[in-house]
């Protein structure tokens, strides 16, 4: 299980960025995908998460209507689509799969789950002026 990270940069509050999370070695049909970040300081936690059939998401709060997950099975590849970002955006983002568990609680447990998740590299993302 291989994830690959990218599309992190610096953008001026307000901006728009779309990360990408490329699988290989496992059919992302399969597992849990989630976009987690992490700031300096703080610990990493789950930003928005889907199934493994698309069906079911979850978002943390901060990010409910500017951010947005999405999957093409056809390039068994993971989408984040962030908009109206933020300063407190700001962060290494990571993503992560998983065949124990659903959106929700990938997302809401982070540091339950870390040790069944499949982790890729982050990508940095800074919102600022």
């Amino acid at each position: 299980v291989q994830l690959q990270a990218s599309g992190g940069g610096l953008v001026q509050p307000g901006g728009s960025l779309r990360l990408s999370c490329a699988a290989s070695g496992f059919n992302v049909n399969d597992y849990a995908i989630g976009w987690f970040r992490q700031a300096p300081g703080k610990e990493r936690e789950g930003v928005s998460c889907i199934s493994g059939s698309g069906n079911s998401l979850h978002n943390a709060d901060s990010v409910k209507g500017r951010f947005t997950i999405s999957r093409d099975n056809a390039k068994n590849t993971v989408y984040l689509q962030m908009n109206s970002l933020k300063p407190e955006d700001t962060g290494v983002y990571y993503c992560g799969a998983a065949t124990q568990y659903g959106p929700r609680r990938l997302c809401l447990d982070v540091r339950g789950a870390a040790p069944a998740v499949s982790w890729g590299q982050g990508t940095q993302v800074t919102v600022s002026s």
